[in-house]
């Protein structure tokens, strides 16, 4: 009787042993559990920790996540207000809050990640399309520049920043109000969504370039005007220094001559109130050095006998005829 009765208690306890394993199971801190019968939610989600348990070979356990999500969209080429294409690059965070409502809705997470493509994809487009690109592209409308030292006094508009009504932040904030609403139907709690990177299309970037070298363009422009017109300064006050100076020079040499002649008009004046043999000296002194300043070996002069120059010539030649005639 004993041997008999003994392999019925072991298939008696390995059977409840393998009931056991099948109806008991876990629930960690990070997940929340969903018990469906037959392919059907029993019950509310279960999401304390521990040790549940559940009716073995008839329901089943789909486990959920409970932490936050990640959500990486792939980036989109999409058109601005202002006809701008860029290259949009989002990302966002979200959790499941209705566990329940989640799997009857999208079952797993990646139903719920293409869900997510399709909702914040639209939403990101909507809001793209409704803006000019300095309103994504800007992050607040109250931020000053931080201008370049070249650009201060650049002309017109270089360098300025044209006025915004919300900037990026409130674009990112209304793509987050919209497309929230439309999850809460999925279970899912949207946690944010931020822009991660904005491109410009290849033609537009062409374009955007060729606007910065015209920018850069018309400030060395203006910096080269601005030496030309220096350079032009320069000139003429350097023109006009001279002027002063060479009028300032003449202006003295004029004074010294008129000194200088006004010295010898006096020497003069002396010399002729002298006795006639101190004048007739001086007369001989000066004309002799009149000839010495007029006459050398191929000179020729025609004069007359009543000139002043001659004078002492006939001078000389009387001598000459009286020792002739003795």
């Amino acid at each position: 009787m004993k041997s008999a009765f003994f392999p019925l208690l072991v298939i008696a306890l390995a059977l409840a042993a393998f009931l056991g394993y099948s109806s008991a199971y876990t629930v960690s801190e990070t997940e929340q559990i969903i018990i469906t019968q037959f392919g059907k939610p029993v019950g509310d989600p279960i999401s304390d920790a521990g040790l549940h348990f559940k009716t073995p070979f008839i329901q089943e356990i789909t486990r959920i996540e409970k932490r936050t999500l990640q959500w990486d969209g792939r980036p989109n080429e999409m058109p601005t207000k202002d006809k701008t294409y860029i290259v949009v690059d989002t990302f966002g965070r979200w959790r499941i809050n209705d566990a329940k409502q989640f799997f009857l809705r999208l079952r797993d997470e990646r139903s719920a990640q293409s869900r997510l493509d399709d909702i914040l994809g639209s939403e990101t487009r909507n809001a793209i399309a409704k803006h000019e690109l300095i309103e994504i592209i800007r992050t607040t409308k109250d931020r000053q520049p931080d201008l370049d030292a070249t650009l201060v006094d650049a002309p017109g508009n270089i360098g300025m920043l044209y006025p915004i009504t919300m900037g990026r932040a409130k674009i990112e904030e209304e793509i987050f109000a919209k497309a929230a609403s439309k999850l809460t139907d999925f279970g899912i709690e949207l946690l944010d969504v931020r822009f991660k990177r904005i491109n410009y299309n290849e033609s537009v970037r062409m374009r955007i370039f060729e606007r910065m070298i015209s920018e850069r363009q018309q400030i060395a422009e203006r910096f080269r005007s601005e030496g030309a017109g220096e350079a032009a300064k320069i000139m003429g006050r350097s023109e006009r220094d001279l002027l002063r100076i060479e009028s300032e020079a003449y202006k003295t040499v004029q004074e010294i001559h008129g000194v200088a002649d006004a010295k010898a008009t006096e020497i003069y004046a002396a010399a002729y109130n002298q006795n006639d043999d101190s004048v007739a000296f001086y007369e001989f002194i000066m004309t002799m050095e009149s000839y010495q300043e007029m006459l050398d070996k191929d000179s020729t002069l025609i004069l007359t006998t009543g000139s002043d120059i001659f004078k002492f010539l006939k001078k000389v030649d009387q001598p000459n005829d009286s020792a002739a005639a003795k």
